[in-house]
């Protein structure tokens, strides 16, 4: 087969990654085309990618007059989360695949017609969790799945970070109700993911309170979120943009009738504590995954996500996390904003919320 075709649209702050990950996967896949509505910033990933390839990819501004003019295999959508929805239909309406960013939408509506018309026109839909595919994260999924734990009681989640107001000016976009919501839906979700992943990924309940205590911006900027899953485990997020005076820790933490098991680090990165009742021969190795923290808070989780959605496309099959998995934590940040709203207990089943059903009074608290 000849290398998989990729155009990356939007060169915002995580196209880096992006361009990374094409650079290193370039054997199975090349990046045909980059687009961004300042052409600039597009004709500078263009040259970032030629640099580390040799191949120049073609520059645009519209990403429907690219897809006219390209052939391109899959779009890889790393706008403004609020375009992500729109980009992405329309992408998948000329039968393309699709490697979207988080979240990947701000409304249970589009992203469940995501997943129907990926479906339609029988192309692949997946998401950029990435940290799904960090070393240590992997291991206590397997540890879950080999019922090492025994019975799961309770995970928690604990994304303290610290984003300042020139973080919110540099791109005005960020924390407003219309393009992205708060800390929960921008810097909490990919730890949200491996919450709901590691619990059983079926929630039952969502009950939360947020606020926005010190940036000037409409959405939440601490928000606190419990988890009821319909296995009986109960799911704890901690997520917080205030925190003095730079970023703390992204941690996971799993407790079971027989295992307990806490990632840390800056990005959830390394092994804290690995205790399990019964040894296995892997242990100790997988306690040797205390490593260094990256470089930022990303990771390089993008590399091995696209190889992982690039063979399962040509395969046929769903990448690790499709849009049904994709959609998962999103909808139980969603359900969280609705109960903020509300104050009263949401169910995840039937919830049809939107971040723009929410207003700078909802979270106000100052």
């Amino acid at each position: 087969m000849g290398l998989y075709r990729f155009a990356l649209i939007g060169c915002g702050r995580i196209s880096k990654n992006h361009i990374a990950a094409a650079v290193f996967n370039r054997e199975i896949m090349e990046l045909a085309a980059v687009c961004d509505t300042v052409k600039e910033r597009a004709e500078q990933k263009a040259e970032d990618y030629f640099k580390e390839t040799g191949t120049r990819p073609a520059v645009y501004t519209d990403y429907k007059e690219m897809l006219e003019k390209e052939e391109i295999d899959c779009c890889s959508v790393a706008a403004e989360s609020g375009y992500h929805a729109k980009i992405a239909l329309y992408c998948i309406s000329k039968g393309k695949n699709v490697l979207v960013e988080k979240p990947m939408a701000l409304s249970t509506k589009d992203a469940e017609k995501m997943i129907s018309e990926a479906k339609s026109k029988k192309v692949a839909l997946g998401v950029c969790h990435q940290n799904r595919f960090n070393p240590p994260v992997w291991q206590l999924h397997n540890a879950v799945l080999d019922g090492r734990f025994g019975k799961i009681v309770n995970g928690t989640a604990r994304i303290l970070w610290n984003r300042t107001m020139p973080y919110y000016r540099q791109a005005p976009w960020r924390g407003t109700w219309a393009q992205d919501g708060g800390t929960l839906m921008n810097q909490c979700i990919h730890d949200i993911d491996l919450l709901q992943w590691n619990l059983g990924g079926r929630p039952d309940t969502v009950m939360a309170m947020t606020g926005n205590y010190l940036r000037d911006i409409e959405a939440e900027d601490f928000g606190a979120v419990v988890i009821r899953f319909k296995n009986g485990a109960i799911g704890i997020v901690e997520g917080s943009a205030c925190v003095y005076p730079k970023n703390l820790e992204e941690t996971l933490s799993i407790f079971g009738e027989t295992g307990t098991a806490v990632i840390g680090g800056l990005a959830v990165n390394r092994i804290q504590t690995w205790n399990f009742k019964d040894s296995a021969p892997q242990d100790e190795e997988v306690k040797k995954l205390s490593g260094n923290d990256p470089k930022d808070v990303y990771g390089s989780g993008h590399n091995a996500l696209y190889r992982n959605f690039i063979l399962s496309a040509r395969a046929g099959r769903a990448p690790l996390v499709s849009g049904e998995e994709g959609i998962k934590g999103m909808k139980i940040i969603l359900a969280a904003y609705k109960s903020q709203k509300t104050g009263m207990p949401v169910k995840y089943d039937g919830l049809e919320f939107s971040s723009t059903d929410m207003s700078p009074s909802d979270v106000k608290v100052r």
